[in-house]
C-alpha cells in the first residue's frame, strides 16, 4: 500500500490549499481516510476523517476545512480554507478500516497506512 499526499505549500493567513491524497494498493473510498497534521515539537494530531460518507473535524479545523474523495480517481483531499499561522504543520493522509467507531477515527494508531506528509506553512 502506498499512499501519496500532495498539494502543501507556502500560503498567506487566510488564504486556500487543497491537499490530495492518493492511493495505490489499496482503495480509499472503501476504508476509512484521515488527515492529520504534526507541527514542529508537538504531537501528530487529528484533523479530520471520513468514513462510509460520515465526515469528522477537530474543533480548531470545524467550519474551515472540507474532507472528500473522489472514488473513481482513489483520491482523497482536503480542502483548507480560511488558513490561519497555527495551521502550519506537515499533514499526513491515512488510511484505516471503515469498521472503525467514530472515536476511534481520532487516534492515529487505529490507522495502518500513512502517506509521507506534505508541508503546509501559513505566514506573511
Amino acid at each position: 500500500v502506498q499512499l501519496q499526499a500532495s498539494g502543501g505549500g507556502l500560503v498567506h493567513p487566510g488564504g486556500s490549499l487543497r491537499l490530495s491524497c492518493t492511493g495505490s494498493g489499496r482503495t480509499i473510498s472503501t476504508n476509512s481516510l484521515g488527515w492529520f497534521r504534526q507541527a514542529p515539537g508537538k504531537e501528530r494530531e487529528f484533523v479530520a476523517a471520513i468514513r462510509r460518507g460520515q465526515t469528522f473535524y477537530s474543533n480548531s479545523v470545524k467550519g474551515r476545512f472540507t474532507i472528500s474523495r473522489d472514488n473513481a480517481k482513489n483520491t482523497g483531499y482536503l480542502q483548507m480554507n480560511s488558513l490561519k499561522p497555527e495551521d502550519t504543520a506537515v499533514y499526513y493522509c491515512a488510511l484505516g478500516s471503515d469498521r472503525l467507531i467514530a472515536s476511534s477515527l481520532y487516534v492515529k494508531n487505529n490507522y495502518d497506512a500513512w502517506g509521507q506528509g506534505t508541508q503546509v506553512t501559513v505566514s506573511s
